[in-house]
């Protein structure tokens, strides 16, 4: 809650100063922004191809349901994924590289990790119909046991797709999870990611382009990832040919705190990544913001007045993620 009173001047620059360790936390568990996840279907050689070119922050190779369930498919599919990664020219500007497994309760699984997550060009793992956290433990022993599990320079990260009434009721002990292995070798949380249509399906909530019936959920896995330092990642517009549909369905997931969203169709990359930013009003605001608390703290004052808003801390801190966002999107910030 804020007010005009605070307790020092000298406290409030203290915190506003400690943001500047904060802000990968605000912009992504990775040093760089993830604002677009998309899909390319692993069974398809041409759209793997294509896939480094999409401009779309992270990839997420699918092995799962845009994969036909026969085994002769999934084998095909998790062979032509293997082969792109260890061809590919992937660097650091490269997108960053995630791979949807089948759940851990299908034949499937073992040898997705095993033959694909082992890889180090892949920086994390959608683990699909996650329902609990013991999930998570499974998936974080096969990554432990998986080849080449401990020449890697940094964790796998793991991301749960949350699919079902079952993971909602679990989300708490999701959200807190923690493998029980060292990190770098059993991997670690990094974001939650909702699935809206298994979810629907699986709970008999009707879809309406209003999304109304979806606020409650969609904010409580806002609401559970903020508290434990995760990004969160969004649903997929299933509307891909229609661009203020996805347009407006951005802008309301950027309003409830989500960090990302999935893409399914690569048209959709530039509008998501262009809604998952400041506006240059917003960004103008927070400078202004920022250079008057600056002042205001040279002066012992805790508070100030901008365009006939009180601003205090909690201003601030909204401020300093703003700036934060913008200089890692590479956005212009004014000088004021």
């Amino acid at each position: 809650m804020h007010g005009l009173f605070l307790p020092t001047a000298s406290r409030s620059l203290r915190q506003c100063n400690n943001f500047n360790g904060l802000n990968r936390r605000f912009i992504g568990t990775r040093a760089s922004m993830r604002r677009s996840y998309l899909y390319v279907p692993s069974g398809s050689e041409r759209m793997l191809q294509k896939s480094l070119g999409t401009g779309s922050d992270v990839i997420i190779y699918d092995l799962e349901d845009s994969v036909a369930p026969s085994p002769e498919d999934k084998a095909n599919a998790r062979a032509n994924l293997k082969k792109f990664l260890k061809d590919a020219d992937i660097g650091p500007s490269s997108p960053q590289i995630a791979v949807r497994v089948n759940d851990i309760s299908t034949p499937f699984f073992a040898e997705d990790v095993k033959e694909i997550v082992s890889n180090i060009k892949v920086n994390a793992v959608v683990l699909a119909k996650t329902h609990s956290a013991e999930d998570l433990d499974i998936i974080s022993d096969a990554i432990r046991q998986a080849p080449h599990a401990d020449v890697r320079a940094v964790p796998v990260e793991i991301i749960p797709s949350l699919e079902s009434a079952k993971a909602m009721w679990n989300l708490r002990d999701i959200a807190a999870w923690k493998t029980k292995h060292k990190p770098r070798v059993g991997g670690e949380l990094g974001a939650l990611m909702f699935a809206c249509e298994d979810y629907c399906a699986d709970t008999s909530i009707i879809r309406t382009p209003s999304r109304r019936e979806l606020l409650y959920t969609r904010s409580q896995l806002v609401v559970a990832a903020k508290a434990f330092g995760l990004d969160v990642i969004d649903m997929v517009c299933i509307q891909y040919k229609d661009k203020d549909y996805l347009r407006d369905e951005c802008v309301d997931g950027r309003q409830l705190g989500f960090t990302g969203k999935q893409a399914i169709h690569p048209s959709q990359v530039p509008i998501i990544q262009s809604t998952y930013g400041p506006t240059p009003e917003e960004i103008l605001r927070a400078a202004k913001i920022l250079k008057g608390m600056r002042e205001a703290h040279a002066s012992e004052k805790g508070a100030i007045g901008i365009d006939g808003e009180m601003i205090d801390a909690p201003m601030l801190k909204q401020a300093t993620k703003i700036i934060a966002i913008a200089e890692a999107a590479g956005l212009t910030i004014p000088t004021v």
